[in-house]
């Protein structure tokens, strides 16, 4: 049970006592810590409920409160309950956690199965900056998810299906160059299909071959799926590149055309349900009217009034869309994964089509926790979409690259002494953890600016700061004549930053279930910059090494706990420490 738990427990306990009957309570980590630890507006809200004095009220609740050696308790303005948790108990606390593997974490997913989608990149093109969200953010809310007891499942639904494939088809027979396939797949690819889209617009007749590949590959032509199923291949493989260099992992690659052959059936399945029909010739789902027109994804105003928005899922011309497979692709999940939980990692502009998405899937009778996690964008210094100068979309190797290249050169700065392999895979590690950072720091719904020098700076909100917290707790161990034994220690309290630094190391396991509830990583990234700077000001301010032995046991073993907190953050959030830097 965490303190925050705790404090709930106990003030339960006292409004029941109180009040009568009984009666829960919220208890939140005090925004400003000049008014304590903790605190709770329950004497406020019960008071209006029963229109009494709020204050009079909180009085009472704390003359019921038992909080004997955990905290004190007073009233703060028009009814707030103060709790101030007393330095014995946050020792106590911090000396268990030592031997805690979990580090106070509660495994509040256990029993859950959660399916993520991200990435899911676009077979035959390149990842692009824009990817960036997607692939980080879905991969830190799977690693937290996991810590937290879910059974999660990483799905990457790739687009390995539609009409592009006619004109790579065509490409790959005319234009080719196999070698180049070889070395740098997606590239040729991009190479090849640009070709063929020039072609095309100089000779219509190009256009009308391009289709008819897609046909023969959508009828089962052999040859034509022959070089669909090559094409996927090398580009898998050119993706997990990238993927490995992130240190990304999915369990699934279950793209479009994996679903293909339940789209038919489900067609006709949404029309015998009466949940689609025929419009102007193509397969449509329309508004049930069980919903407020405001709130209806299949209505939507304009100047005439409201009028139908409807969600196609079979054309006039047969052909299927990504509302269909998706749909598919959500009774796969629940029929076969048993998903209690489907979170989609995809941009904002893509909203409406998931309010559509979930509520036919209700119709048709799926239920589960559908979640769109929607995202902003990257901004380049002009403050508009990041791109290249002929206006391309920024490549995510080039991205990558650019980052290992400045860590290098920055490290190189800082510390002469490292060379060769070791001093490329610390920049590697350091570059890399610096775009994650940069990334899941931002709210996720807001749009933010791409700044090299500001991602890789040793001082301020930055991975390599982070980084460098860690190397530098590690470097204290490095000066002992013996191995410490942190589970033998006993954690003693008695300056004021060591009580903050074990404030914090305390809040680990209160704040990780919180980042599950809107989906935002950056409140841990948050969290693990306030751990360093109370790290830091502790380092400073207590000195270990020197302390005499049982000041300097205790403090030894905070900060092997700030490490291990440390490292573990860093990890959720898919950074890597390295040990020297």
């Amino acid at each position: 049970m965490t303190l925050l738990q705790e404090l709930e427990s106990r003030l339960a306990t006292a409004l029941t006592a109180t009040l009568g009957e009984s009666t829960t309570a919220t208890v939140t980590a005090a925004a400003d810590l000049r008014f304590g630890d903790y605190q709770s507006n329950a004497a406020m809200v019960l008071a209006k409920a029963r229109k009494t004095n709020p204050r009079a009220l909180a009085q009472e609740i704390i003359d019921h409160l038992a909080l004997d050696g955990l905290a004190t308790a007073d009233i703060a303005g028009p009814g707030f309950i103060n709790f101030r948790i007393l330095p014995t108990a946050y020792a106590a606390r911090t000396t268990a956690l030592i031997r805690d593997e979990r580090l106070g974490v509660p495994a509040t997913g256990a029993g859950k199965t959660v399916v993520v989608d991200f990435s899911a990149p676009n077979v035959a093109k390149p990842m692009h900056v824009g990817h960036i969200r997607s692939t980080i953010i879905g991969d830190s809310l799977s690693r937290i998810a996991r810590f937290l007891g879910f059974t999660v499942i990483a799905d990457n639904h790739i687009g390995d299906w539609g009409t592009q494939f006619g004109m790579i088809i065509y490409g790959w027979n005319h234009f080719l160059d196999e070698a180049a396939l070889v070395s740098d797949p997606i590239s040729e690819l991009v190479r090849v299909y640009r070709l063929v889209n020039a072609a095309a617009k100089e000779d219509p007749g190009v256009l009308e071959t391009c289709k008819a590949e897609l046909v023969k590959l959508q009828a089962g032509d052999a040859t034509n799926l022959a070089i669909w199923q090559q094409c996927i291949e090398v580009s898998k493989n050119g993706l997990q590149k990238i993927y490995d260099r992130l240190d990304v992992k999915f369990d699934h690659w279950l793209g479009e055309s994996y679903y293909n052959e339940r789209l038919a059936g489900l067609v006709d399945e949404f029309l015998e349900q009466g949940i689609a029909r025929e419009s102007s010739g193509a397969i449509c789902i329309f508004s049930d009217n069980s919903k407020p027109r405001e709130e209806d994804p299949f209505m939507v105003h304009k100047e005439e009034g409201w009028t139908d928005n409807p969600a196609i899922i079979r054309k006039a011309d047969g052909g299927f869309l990504y509302a269909t497979t998706d749909l598919a692709t959500i009774q796969f999940r629940i029929d076969e994964w048993k998903a209690d939980h489907i979170w989609y990692v995809v941009g904002v502009p893509q909203q409406l089509h998931f309010r559509q998405l979930f509520d036919a899937a209700a119709r048709w009778g799926k239920t589960g926790d559908f979640k769109h996690i929607g995202f902003g964008s990257i901004l380049g210094d002009d403050r508009k979409l990041m791109k290249t100068r002929s206006g391309d979309n920024v490549g995510l190797i080039e991205v990558l690259e650019e980052a290992v290249e400045r860590a290098a050169k920055a490290i190189a700065e800082k510390n002469p002494d490292l060379q060769g392999e070791e001093a490329a895979a610390i920049a590697e590690i350091v570059g890399i953890g610096a775009v994650k950072f940069a990334e899941l720091s931002q709210n996720r719904l807001t749009d933010y600016v791409f700044s090299w020098d500001r991602m890789l700076a040793l001082q301020g909100d930055t991975a390599p700061y982070l980084q460098y917290s860690h190397v530098r707790i590690r470097s204290i161990f490095r000066k002992l004549d013996a191995p410490f034994d942190a589970a033998a220690a006993e954690v003693i309290l008695n300056e004021e930053a060591e009580i903050h630094l074990a404030r914090l190391l305390v809040r680990f396991g209160e704040v990780l279930p919180t980042i599950l509830e809107d989906f935002r990583p950056n409140l841990l990234a948050n969290y693990v910059l306030e751990l360093a700077r109370a790290f830091h000001s502790f380092f400073e301010a207590c000195p270990v090494l020197k302390a005499d032995e049982s000041t300097r046991s205790s403090r030894l073993a905070l900060c092997e706990l700030t490490s291990r907190t440390l490292k573990q953050g860093l990890y959720l959030l898919g950074i890597k420490v390295p040990e020297r830097m």
